[in-house]
């Protein structure tokens, strides 16, 4: 087994949600404080509102790694008609974060995630109404 020396993480939005901008910033961030870090977006031609999918890669380490994640430590949604893209490809012991308006149960059972990932829902639209 190859050991890692990174975590990564996904993140999925809509053009103009700014998924791409959050891996960056998750990025920089972490070089700020002295990691290593990658962040890539995934994404063709479409126009503004289509599914994107941005990558980010954190670790203590150099990151030798150039390739897509397919497993992922960290799930971010932030468009909630998204969430059925959020269980694929996520690690055992991973985390969901999404911006969803029901509490974090009613993700777990629309994920249908039993046990072994930690599922966290923000409602992230009201908050930033109110």
């Amino acid at each position: 087994m190859v050991r890692r020396n990174f975590y990564e993480i996904r993140i999925h939005g809509r053009g103009g949600q700014g998924a791409w901008t959050a891996s960056l910033i998750l990025a920089q961030a972490a070089v700020i404080e002295g990691k290593y870090a990658q962040s890539f977006p995934e994404f063709g031609p479409e126009r503004s509102g289509a599914p994107v999918t941005a990558y980010a890669r954190i670790g203590n380490e150099p990151i030798h790694i150039h390739c897509g994640i397919t497993e992922a430590d960290y799930i971010i949604i932030i468009d909630p008609t998204l969430v059925d893209r959020a269980k694929r490809g996520i690690r055992k012991g991973g985390k969901i974060i999404a911006t969803y308006p029901e509490p974090p149960e009613v993700l777990r059972k629309e994920l249908r995630i039993n046990s072994g990932i930690e599922v966290w829902g923000v409602d992230a639209v009201k908050i930033a109404l109110d």
